[in-house]
């Protein structure tokens, strides 16, 4: 079989994954200290390590496959994991010392072409229908698995372990210290599915909630995990009649919060000619607010204007209202255009913001990839539902970050990245040159003009190629306000 796809398959690189920073990075080996550190880390900072992770592809030149069948090709969302730590500690004199290393995730699948050094899974989710519906079935035949386990979305941490993830596999847990990938999860035996890259911790209880989206049935369970993370103690099959590709969830003190949008994953259609994911923008979109241990026909349906949202803000119970709050565009930014579309045109429409586009508006191109906070108030008792942005068209906002001990509370405060229009158009990646910070409670009369924002926003610009990711707040030790993080 390998005999087969060598003789078939030509792996070759994609030119717009390998730019700026978004470029792979090599492993360093052992940990590093840093000798330069602009600005002042604040004295009340907490010891500790702040990870992230991203795609980073081990064969960075071999990221597309050419054959008989056409091109397929990885999405920039699809390279291996790499861990990045920086550790923070300090001398016998209280100094600061700030050290870094990396390591990929050895995930079982990224073993494989690491001990064969070369690149042997094909691309299986973008391209010509044919080439992926032959990379698929190829990938399954030789591994296993139609793709490799990414590892490269977001990092968790519950019963005091981190794990590493992203949502087409089961969590790897990694070792804080030196970035060692440890056993599989411990509940694989109990959650046989892919799971989350975002999971929510409810502070009150210590238990987590999480989901897993899969291309064949059942399509969307939802699970509950001990406190201890020793036990899923629930777990239930909402029936979903399509394969959504639904990337977060929420909590509340009494509900799970579902989101569910027209960003589907259909294997027919592949096989059919058409895109393995599409988004069907005339299709419908709703939130279900669901009992902490409720089953399917426990959740409460709202229908609500269609939209793509990634990433959940918080979301909480106010009287008779469920609020969510989240980063709602038109539209979803990958898989991006249609296979055969000129993407850096697409890319440089979907990425200006609304409100620039004076002639020839098409909705749907123009702002499509253009997120902006948004909320649903969803009232339980009438079914009611109102909804609609905090912020204007100015700038577009994703990522968002609260006080984690908030989570599934009413919260005052948020940040989150912005976007730089203009260089995300010229490369089509996501580029962040600025972070904001949301006070929800600070909201401006009802009469404002077009187009500004609802709330106080704060907007702090980084310096000139300074670009962001994987923002987060870092609460003050003993801090007891929500804003109480470590500053100077």
């Amino acid at each position: 079989m390998d005999a087969l796809v060598d003789s078939m398959f030509k792996f070759v690189e994609q030119p717009m994954l390998l730019q700026g920073n978004f470029a792979p990075v090599n492993e360093i080996g052992e940990t590093v200290v840093v000798p330069s550190i602009e600005g002042e880390i604040p004295k009340d900072f907490p010891e500790g390590v702040y990870i992230r992770n991203g795609p980073n592809p081990i064969f960075a030149d071999k990221t597309a496959a050419i054959s008989i069948f056409g091109k397929s090709t990885l999405l920039w969302f699809e390279g291996d994991g790499m861990l990045h730590a920086t550790y923070f500690s300090k001398d016998e004199r209280e100094n600061w010392v700030v050290t870094y290393k990396n390591r990929y995730v050895e995930a079982e699948t990224f073993m494989v072409e690491k001990e064969k050094k070369k690149a042997l899974f094909l691309p299986a989710t973008e391209g010509d229908s044919s080439a992926v519906v032959a990379a698929y079935i190829l990938n399954l035949l030789r591994f296993g698995k139609v793709n490799k386990d990414l590892n490269n979305t977001n990092l968790f941490k519950h019963a005091g372990k981190v794990y590493s993830i992203t949502e087409n596999h089961m969590p790897y847990e990694v070792d804080v210290s030196n970035l060692e990938t440890l056993n599989d999860w411990e509940l694989k035996d109990a959650w046989n599915r892919p799971f989350t890259s975002h999971p929510k911790v409810y502070m009150k209880t210590g238990e987590m909630v999480a989901m897993g989206i899969d291309a064949k049935k059942p399509y969307y369970v939802l699970g509950i995990i001990s406190a201890d993370g020793k036990k899923l103690i629930h777990k239930v099959d909402l029936k979903f009649e399509k394969s959504t590709l639904s990337h977060d969830l929420g909590v509340t003190e009494n509900y799970n919060i579902i989101i569910d949008y027209p960003l589907i994953i259909d294997v027919g259609r592949l096989i059919r000619g058409g895109s393995l994911i599409k988004y069907e923008r005339d299709q419908r979109a709703r939130i279900g607010v669901m009992p902490r241990y409720g089953d399917v026909e426990s959740v409460i349906w709202f229908s609500i204007k269609n939209h793509c949202t990634f990433h959940i803000i918080n979301s909480f119970e106010e009287g008779d209202e469920v609020v969510v709050i989240g980063c709602r565009a038109i539209g979803s930014i990958f898989p991006g255009p249609d296979h055969g579309t000129n993407k850096q045109e697409w890319f440089r429409r979907a990425f200006r913001p609304v409100s620039a586009v004076t002639e020839g508006f098409d909705p749907s191109v123009d702002g499509v990839v253009f997120p902006r906070p948004y909320e649903w108030r969803l009232n339980v008792k009438t079914g009611a539902v109102k909804e609609g942005y905090l912020t204007g068209t100015n700038f577009a906002m994703d990522f968002p970050t609260i006080n984690d001990t908030f989570m599934g509370m009413k919260n005052k405060y948020c940040y989150t990245q912005v976007l730089d229009s203009v260089q995300s158009s010229k490369t089509g990646l996501s580029a962040f040159n600025l972070f904001a910070k949301l006070y929800f409670e600070e909201r401006k009369k009802p009469v404002i003009k077009e187009g500004e924002d609802w709330i106080k926003v704060e907007y702090h610009v980084l310096e000139e190629n300074q670009f962001c990711s994987g923002l987060h707040f870092i609460p003050k030790p003993g801090g007891i306000d929500e804003d109480d993080g470590s500053h100077n």
